[in-house]
């Protein structure tokens, strides 16, 4: 429990271990606030919704999404309920707190931290969350709503992301329901990020340079920025809307697009006087699921892009190719 971050709030220095090498750092410059990613607003035109939706995840990789169907008090309340968590005493999160990565909920600190060179601003509480009945009785007991909460907040976004998957299926031309298949969707995660304030945000990050290696990944946030969209070279700050989620491509999808869609590099900066919460969801094939491009998009003038493989291989070289500076796609790229 000593390591969490946000146990350490009396801290008035960066320590060592935080301090990112000069090439890796944010720096003391103000980044631009990010105006060209879309914003997308569902509306009745089924047409204009995969349009929209199917651009923006071939130009940008990200987009923010309104008028999305979950219940904007259930947003305020899972966030907060996520707030009152990290801001419990430590010894009512100990029970959940664990350094084995295969513990399937826990609460830890930066990303791998007795293996990393550098470590990162921020504590995660992360769980597994569909079927939710199969799985709650790991969640945390405290705070008292967090169980009820979190389980019908993951019902929502789950509906959502089928949607949005729906969508862009329609939009590659893919057949009805390919998506729908279980082996596709079958693992959906939550994360709950927090990024305690930070003495000096110029030398760290609470999360380095990386595409997400899912399918689609749904990102609820408050009025703090800190997500941060490389585009064109340039790191670009994304200005949280009210009530809005962030939605970012995965390199799964990716590949099964076969590169028609992007998935985007993105990072996390850090505050120097406030916190910042967020509530992650991530869907996920299964690890024997066969992830390659999509047959259907394939021909003699659009030749597949990727080789096939097992998704549980590709996590396993996603990580370390993340943590050697690697390209994750390359070794998977014909």
């Amino acid at each position: 429990m000593e390591k969490l971050i946000s146990s350490r709030c009396d801290l008035q220095h960066v320590p060592d271990s935080y301090v990112l090498p000069p090439e890796s750092r944010p720096g003391e410059e103000e980044f631009a606030l990010c105006k060209t990613i879309p914003v997308i607003e569902l509306r009745q035109d089924r047409a204009e919704n995969v349009r929209q939706v199917l651009k923006a995840g071939q130009e940008f990789g990200f987009f923010q999404l309104t008028n999305y169907g979950v219940s904007k008090k259930l947003m305020s309340d899972v966030l907060e309920v996520a707030e009152e968590f990290f801001e419990l005493p430590n010894e009512d999160k100990a029970s959940v707190y664990s350094e084995d990565p295969k513990r399937s909920c826990r609460l830890y600190t930066s990303i791998d931290y007795d293996n990393e060179k550098v470590h990162f601003w921020r504590d995660n509480l992360r769980h597994p969350c569909h079927p939710v009945d199969e799985h709650v009785q790991c969640w945390p007991e405290k705070p008292a709503r967090y169980r009820e909460l979190a389980g019908k907040y993951s019902v929502e976004v789950r509906k959502l992301s089928m949607l949005l998957l729906e969508l862009i299926g329609e939009g590659l031309g893919l057949e009805s329901g390919f998506f729908e298949r279980d082996e596709l969707n079958r693992v959906q995660l939550m994360a709950l990020n927090r990024y305690p304030p930070c003495p000096n945000p110029s030398l760290t990050l609470g999360l380095p340079r990386h595409r997400d290696v899912n399918l689609i990944t749904v990102i609820l946030q408050g009025p703090v920025h800190g997500l941060q969209v490389l585009e064109d070279g340039q790191w670009l700050a994304l200005q949280p809307l009210p009530d809005a989620f962030v939605i970012n491509i995965g390199l799964a999808l990716q590949i099964i697009s076969n590169g028609k869609l992007r998935s985007a590099e993105h990072r996390v900066t850090t505050n120097r006087t406030l916190a910042r919460t967020t509530v992650t969801t991530f869907l996920h094939p299964s690890g024997d699921c066969m992830v390659e491009p999509v047959k259907g998009i394939i021909d003699n003038h659009n030749p597949s892009l990727y080789r096939s493989f097992l998704y549980k291989d590709f996590l396993s070289t996603y990580i370390k190719d993340t943590y050697e500076g690697e390209l994750p796609l390359k070794r998977y790229t014909l």
